[in-house]
């Protein structure tokens, strides 16, 4: 089969390697899009990949061409997404459900090969169906929908709360979904892009600012008088983190789903609105829970089956063919220019 593998820093190609062969569990799903996360981009461009060779791509979707003997709930032919986590079903935190936490887990695309190819094997546990009315593409951005799902079922949601969610991107983009979809009273994005700020206005129907033009505190005090109640840091910009606390009501909860680019400094003032405002702050990794893959992955698969969850087209900056990995990863050496996820497709 033909594959994107990355021999070394900045060397993706396009070449055959071995089609995986099924193995008991696993089904072997035709690869039909694979989207390009945020975390694929320092393993091609730097320095994290785990090892050479390797075929990244965790965010794909695609059609069941053969099953184990053993399988019963997966068919031939079905439209799959893949939950990309594998893990060890052993340790404290898997007996107690917190898949996302296992200390000991694989990783279909960054720790085994992924999605980056025509074909790949993976466990029949780890594959989701949805409906073959939805596109390849629309299921291939699920995975990134999990992550806003989990966010915001880590902090402790509930509906009739006013929401702010910082970063306007992907995973901002369903964060705020998942926040409306379980009862928000109001939503607002803040970002430091317009256009994202559009796009995202565009799709969901919230509105945003840009804290380039107004203090976060500022725009928090306008659009609600106190603050909002429920805040998602879903970038990973630096300062991102700061306004996370600035546009936080009295006793607001507060959940980063983004990981930080680089080292976050805060003031002692700006650290102590945590302690002034007695706020409930947490993180969020992954998107996984009991019964595995969890409830974020059956809660997604179904809401983009009946179109509550919207994987709207826009959300995609562009698609390229497999045969076109190289030049699929050289538009983030200049990432201002992309607007969404970048996938590789197959026909």
């Amino acid at each position: 089969m033909k594959a994107a593998v990355l021999h070394a820093s900045q060397d993706i190609r396009y070449e055959e390697c071995p089609t995986p062969e099924i193995r008991p569990g696993c089904v072997k799903i035709n690869v039909r899009a694979c989207g390009i996360c945020g975390s694929d981009i320092p393993r091609v461009l730097g320095d994290a990949a785990h090892f050479f060779p390797i075929v990244l791509g965790h965010e794909f979707s695609g059609e069941v061409v053969e099953i184990a003997d053993d399988v019963k709930n997966i068919a031939v032919g079905d439209h799959v997404v893949c939950a990309p986590l594998i893990p060890c079903f052993d340790c404290p935190d898997c007996a107690l459900g917190n898949f996302s936490l296992c200390k000991h887990y694989t990783f279909i695309g960054s720790r085994i090969f992924g999605g980056m190819a025509e074909y790949v094997v993976i466990p029949a546990r780890n594959a989701v169906k949805f409906s073959a009315e939805r596109s390849f593409e629309e299921a291939a951005l699920l995975e990134p929908a999990t992550v806003g799902c989990h966010g915001v079922l880590c902090n402790d949601f509930k509906g009739g709360g006013t929401t702010a969610v910082v970063g306007a991107g992907t995973i901002g983009l369903f964060t705020a979904q998942w926040a409306a979809l379980l009862g928000a009273s109001k939503v607002v994005f803040f970002d430091v892009d317009d256009d994202r700020l559009q796009l995202a206005k565009d799709i969901t129907g919230f509105d945003g600012v840009n804290t380039r033009n107004i203090a976060p505190a500022d725009a928090a005090k306008q659009l609600t008088g106190r603050g909002f109640d429920y805040v998602f840091g879903a970038s990973g910009a630096c300062p991102s983190y700061i306004n996370c606390f600035e546009l936080a009501a009295n006793h607001a909860h507060v959940c980063f789903v983004g990981t930080p680019t680089g080292p976050v400094t805060f003031t002692a003032a700006q650290w102590e609105m945590i302690n002034r405002r007695e706020l409930r702050v947490t993180g969020s990794w992954m998107s996984f829970s009991a019964p595995f893959p969890g409830h974020e992955w059956t809660m997604c698969a179904q809401y983009l089956d009946d179109g509550r969850l919207k994987c709207d087209r826009r959300m995609i900056h562009k698609l390229f063919p497999l045969s076109q990995c190289k030049e699929a990863f050289d538009c983030y050496k200049n990432p201002a220019s992309v607007k969404g996820r970048i996938m590789l497709v197959n026909p």
